[in-house]
């Protein structure tokens, strides 16, 4: 039965109306990570996690760094079609300007 919306059950002996609660499972989450190349220079990552990301300045510094150093770097975690959107900024911004920088994404862990 449903009232105002809602899925009820009446107890058969009572007539009472009791309301089910629906568990809504939350959507996947998916890392945007960027990946290093001997090309795009520091300058360009940074400005991209500032502009693209929403990082602060020390941030997108910390993080081109490590992509730097480490070969690569997560950028964000996203619902599945918000790290698709983000991929394709990056990669249309760095075409832009002329650089090979690429984004993957890849399926996020457990939050932190």
């Amino acid at each position: 039965m449903t009232v105002d919306g809602e899925n009820m059950n009446i107890d058969g002996d009572t007539g009472i109306a009791t309301r089910q609660d629906h568990k809504i499972k939350r959507p996947s989450m998916y890392q945007v990570v960027l990946l290093n190349d001997d090309y795009t220079p520091m300058e360009f990552v940074t400005w991209l996690l500032i502009r693209v990301f929403h990082k602060s300045e020390a941030e997108a510094s910390r993080l081109m760094l490590q992509v730097h150093t480490d070969g690569r770097g997560v950028a964000g975690r996203y619902t599945h079609d918000a790290a698709k959107t983000k991929v394709f900024q990056v990669q249309q911004l760095a075409e832009k300007g002329g650089h090979p920088l690429q984004a993957i994404i890849e399926k996020a862990g457990p939050a932190e």
